[in-house]
């Protein structure tokens, strides 16, 4: 389970795959938060200041709307950086929220800018990861459109488990159906629906994956088309995330909530 004073051992991807002396450098300019659930990192058109590579829990970026409701358009894990597409005096149409507590590290802005910003592998590494944060916006809003509560409940699972590497975490309820942008009740009936055919657990708050194939197959395609977007990035980063994969299958990782 995520506390303050968990480190996890993963890492983040993006900083993974940095050449080790490019790697040593930007290391330095990082500083560690622990990130509680419904944390906000930045509203809609805020100035960002800082930049988010976070090592557990998962961060939604969501579209509020006028009525008070929210709809999430991508998710963010241990995978990527929470922040980007940035460019000096920068700022995003999206909210970012902590949906599910861990650790990050934080990195001033215009750091970022300076670091990632030149002709190098750091730039082509943040370049091929935002290629890959538009194609799972763009695959969300088809799923939102088009596919079942149950379909997008179960992507939604299956992407926080990879991201979190636990098939056990915190989530409320009442936070689940703003992120899936659905009705409360009809939130606690998919899931019971999928608790029901054994593919979950869910008490008080906890969410537990018991049959993690089972569930793919209850999913919709967009998590096989999401996670292949991200898969692709770099050999060594498709390794990385095939690795977390089977790792999170035999529950070999630590729980995170």
């Amino acid at each position: 389970m995520a506390t303050e004073n968990t480190v996890d051992q993963r890492g983040n991807a993006i900083l993974n795959a940095l050449p080790p002396k490019a790697r040593e450098r930007i290391m330095n300019h990082l500083s560690p938060v622990f990130l509680k659930i419904k944390t906000i990192l930045f509203q809609p058109d805020e100035l960002i200041t800082e930049v988010y590579f976070p090592l557990s829990g998962v961060i939604s970026l969501v579209t509020p709307l006028k009525n008070g409701t929210v709809v999430e358009v991508a998710t963010v894990g241990n995978e990527g950086i929470v922040g980007v597409p940035l460019k000096a005096d920068g700022s995003l149409t999206v909210r970012a929220i902590s949906q599910v507590a861990g650790t990050s590290l934080r990195m001033d802005a215009a750091t970022f800018l300076a670091e990632f910003g030149g002709e190098n592998q750091s730039r082509d590494l943040v370049q091929n990861y935002t290629r890959a944060l538009f194609g799972q916006i763009s695959q969300s809003a088809a799923c939102n459109r088009l596919h079942t509560n149950e379909e997008r409940l179960s992507r939604w699972l299956l992407m926080s488990g990879d991201r979190v590497g636990s098939d056990e975490f915190r989530i409320t309820q009442d936070f689940l159906a703003q992120m899936l942008g659905s009705q409360r009740s009809t939130v606690t009936l998919s899931a019971r629906l999928l608790q029901t055919a054994g593919l979950i657990r869910y008490h008080r708050g906890r969410v537990t994956i018991v049959d993690r194939d089972g569930l793919e197959e209850v999913s919709c395609e967009c998590y096989g088309v999401i996670r292949a977007l991200f898969d692709s990035r770099a050999p060594e980063q498709r390794r990385r995330s095939a690795s977390r994969r089977r790792n999170v299958r035999s529950g070999g990782l630590t729980e995170v909530s």
